[in-house]
């Protein structure tokens, strides 16, 4: 596993942007980085793909506990919504997609950091912008990534199921959380869906109807919504939810699964899976990360190396539960710490997006560096 020195195409943010990736650049500086890339062995890309495929089934079998011990407290579900979580999943509502979070060296198994299975962005970049930038620098070339048709497949295993319209919703003014929403309504598309897209403050609630409706006044029979459950449950019209029989993707037993509560919980359940760090409700010894079970984006991280503070990020989550986790051993490279992201797309792992940044903690701003395959 190498980080190389690549030299940025000519016009490269026209490229990205006509890929439909208009947010390269952040703040005055690049978020989009192919002054670099990583080059991954098969092996290696075996390994991130076991590893995903291996945790999938384990979160799987942890949503499975979780209900049948009726332990959503863990997870800070209000009450009245765990019937609605529960049925949800015995229906096997269908999710469509998720991202684990894993550091990897190449040497040891990846390990997992967080799982963003509910609302993961670093979509576009993963799937469409660097499978293109591959293909400019070697039309030959080889990467992990099969996100797009794998999202397609998705769709259509859900139209077969169901071909009612989906409605797709985002915060419009949120420009990454736009063309995500947007890219994975055209991936619908093609898959045969009726779509609409509407901004998530302009759902509106037809009383005599008991029915969530978009501008038109058109009910919204299935929504996919880039906006966390847990945000959802608390807003003002909550109790519409319960009344609704809007479908909801990602469906409401991800609950469990964006919450990083299941840290502690899969480290319980599985102690000796080798893609796991210790980690406990309770601080732990050594070297640790105390995470906010429902922070986002590296916000209100606090790392501790020999029982001092190392980094500490603010945010709006500091005033909840935390999740204590041993402190992964993520290996700089040439001053930078790579996360990887890798994808589960229809319940199969199918592509790596890497970001990397001077700072052990991942956060909002952290730079998406490209790879590539090599033999």
């Amino acid at each position: 596993m190498n980080r190389i020195h690549s030299d940025p195409r000519p016009n490269w943010q026209k490229k990205l942007e006509q890929k439909g990736m208009y947010f390269h650049t952040l703040r005055g500086e690049p978020y989009w980085d192919e002054s670099a890339a990583w080059q991954l062995t098969s092996y290696e890309v075996d390994q991130l793909e076991l590893a995903t495929n291996t945790l999938h089934e384990m979160c799987l079998e942890l949503v499975a506990d979780v209900i049948e011990n009726r332990l959503f407290g863990l997870f800070m579900i209000p009450p009245e919504f765990e019937d609605m979580v529960t049925r949800s999943w015995e229906e096997q509502e269908p999710s469509i997609y998720g991202r684990f979070d894993l550091a990897y060296d190449g040497v040891g198994p990846p390990k997992l950091l967080e799982y963003n299975a509910d609302t993961p962005t670093a979509l576009v970049e993963a799937s469409v912008a660097q499978w293109f930038w591959l293909k400019d620098l070697d039309e030959r070339g080889d990467q992990f990534n099969s996100i797009h048709d794998r999202l397609i497949e998705a769709w259509q295993a859900m139209h077969e199921r169901d071909a009612s319209p989906i409605h797709f919703a985002a915060m419009a003014d949120q420009i990454e959380d736009f063309t995500t929403v947007e890219y994975l309504r055209d991936t619908a598309i093609q898959a045969g869906f009726e779509t609409h897209y509407l901004d998530i403050e302009s759902i509106g609630w037809d009383t005599s109807r008991r029915v969530f409706v978009d501008g038109s006044g058109m009910p919204i029979r299935r929504m996919f919504k880039l906006y966390p459950w847990e945000w959802l449950v608390r807003e003002g019209f909550n109790r519409n939810i319960l009344e609704s029989s809007t479908r909801w993707v990602e469906p409401a037993w991800k609950m469990i699964l964006s919450c990083k509560s299941i840290l502690p919980m899969l480290w319980q359940k599985f102690p000796d899976s080798p893609f796991l760090l210790p980690a406990s409700f309770e601080p732990i010894a050594g070297d640790y990360v105390k995470k906010p079970i429902h922070a986002r984006e590296g916000a209100n991280i606090t790392v501790v190396v020999g029982g001092q503070i190392r980094e500490q990020t603010e945010g709006v989550y500091g005033d909840g539960q935390y999740v204590y986790q041993q402190l992964a051993p993520i290996r700089a490279r040439d001053g930078n710490y790579p996360v990887f992201g890798s994808w589960v797309v229809n319940g199969v792992a199918c592509g790596v997006g890497i970001r990397e940044d001077r700072s052990i903690v991942t956060g909002n701003t952290s730079r998406f560096v490209p790879h590539q395959m090599i033999d």
